[in-house]
This record gives C-alpha cells, sequence and structure tokens, in this order.
C-alpha cells in the first residue's frame, strides 16, 4: 500500500537548493506577501507530475495528507493525484468523493499554481452539467483563493463555448483589489475572446474604462495593436 512518507521520500529526492529558494521568491512567500511562510523543496511540476502518476494509487487519507502538507510540492502533487483519479475513474460515486475532498481541502490549495493547475479539470469537468451554486459562493468568499478558483473553473465552460458563467463571475470580480485575480479575470476573457470575438467585445464596452489596467491588457491581448490602444486610453469611446 502506498504511504504518505514514500511520495514524500519521492519528492524530497527529487528536491534541488536552488530551485527551492528561487521558487520562494517566485511564489511571493516573505513576510506581508501572498505566499507569506509557504516552504519550497525545489521540485519541478513535471518531476511531480511523474511523482504523481507513480503513486496514483494512493488512498483517500493518504492524498488529505499530502494536501494539508506545509511544504508547496506535497500539497500539489496530493492535487495531482486526486485529479489523476478523478480523470481515471468515471464512476459517479467515485467522482462525487473526489470533490468532496478537493472542497474540504479549500484551506489548502493557497498559492495560484495549486489553483490554475487542478480546479477546471476538477471542478470545471464536474459541474459541467450541474448547477454551479458553488462557483458564485466561492466568488463572494472572502478568501483570494477561493475567488480565483471561482473563475478559472469557468476555463472548462470557455472551452466549450458555454460563457455565461465565466462573464457573470467576472463582473463579480471586475473591482477586486488584487492582481492576481485582475489577471485570472483578463485570463479567462482573453479565453472567451479567442472562441468568440463579439462576446467578448460586448462585454468588454460598457466595462472597460473602468477595469483594473492589468486585467484590461490580459483580455485584450489578443487584439490587433490599434484596437489595444483604443481600449487602454480610457477616456476613448468604443464604438465598435
Amino acid at each position: 500500500m502506498v504511504t504518505t512518507q514514500q511520495i514524500i521520500d519521492a519528492l524530497q529526492a527529487s528536491g534541488n537548493p536552488e530551485k527551492s529558494a528561487h521558487l520562494s521568491r517566485f511564489f511571493k512567500t516573505a513576510k506581508g506577501q501572498y505566499g507569506e511562510g509557504d516552504l519550497f523543496l525545489g521540485v519541478t511540476v513535471p518531476e511531480q507530475r511523474t511523482i504523481a502518476r507513480q503513486f496514483r494509487d494512493a488512498n483517500f487519507p493518504v492524498i488529505r495528507e499530502l494536501i494539508a502538507s506545509p511544504w508547496h510540492e506535497v500539497r500539489l502533487t496530493g492535487l495531482l493525484i486526486l485529479l489523476e483519479q478523478f480523470t481515471k475513474n468515471k464512476q459517479e460515486e467515485f467522482r462525487q468523493s473526489c470533490v468532496d475532498l478537493y472542497l474540504a481541502s479549500l484551506p489548502y490549495i493557497n498559492n495560484w499554481d495549486l489553483v490554475d493547475l487542478t480546479c477546471y479539470k476538477l471542478l470545471g469537468v464536474w459541474l459541467n452539467n450541474r448547477q454551479r451554486d458553488l462557483l458564485y459562493q466561492l466568488a463572494h468568499s472572502s478568501n483570494l483563493w477561493e475567488q480565483r478558483i471561482s473563475i478559472v473553473t469557468c476555463m472548462h465552460f470557455v472551452r466549450q463555448r458555454d460563457f455565461r458563467d465565466c462573464l457573470a463571475i467576472s463582473g463579480l470580480l471586475l473591482d477586486h483589489p488584487h492582481d492576481l485575480i485582475h489577471k485570472a479575470v483578463g485570463w479567462l476573457l482573453r479565453e472567451v475572446g479567442k472562441k468568440d470575438r463579439q462576446v467578448l467585445t460586448d462585454f468588454l464596452k460598457p466595462r472597460y474604462s473602468q477595469m483594473p489596467r492589468t486585467m484590461l491588457r490580459y483580455a485584450i491581448e489578443h487584439f490587433p495593436e490599434n484596437e489595444r490602444k483604443k481600449y487602454l486610453k480610457k477616456d476613448n469611446q468604443i464604438t465598435k
């Protein structure tokens, strides 16, 4: 039977002190920053994916222990194992258990990579043909990472040209104070525009002048340069 310590040992064996120092800076772990106090072993995401596949048969108690670890890569590997199991097993009851564990683990899904690498592939798939009230509850949360989950989960829907929830949640988060939400909303809006430019421009026209600059820049990244300049000139009126 796979144990928690086996997986941690495999991660530690792949750790690198130089990468650890770099990741600590990259994920803003200094006092007062969004990742304050997080700990890194210095393991790359591809290495973590390999280890997650190697130990994909870990049971839920082991996965739960991994996700609750103080080490960033241990948490992510636990989430990747959970995602691996959710993806492979199509049984409704099992998938519900995966979703329940994911939601119970929200306090530990506390950096943008932990969110972005898992939420839309798990919650998005699960909610595809279900009521999505959960996403609006998360959007109204006071927790930055839950709010990011609410918008990034919409990636699964957007890829199927289902834009309703992405646009609605983008509207809810439009005035959010944190740059990590500005980037996430802008990213998702950009993906909407890749699928349907008109849907995106219809969303932007009444809102672009009030949008945070980073959010707007992300959203219009693939627009022609002359259009981008018009949007970024806040006193300019977009008429078409």
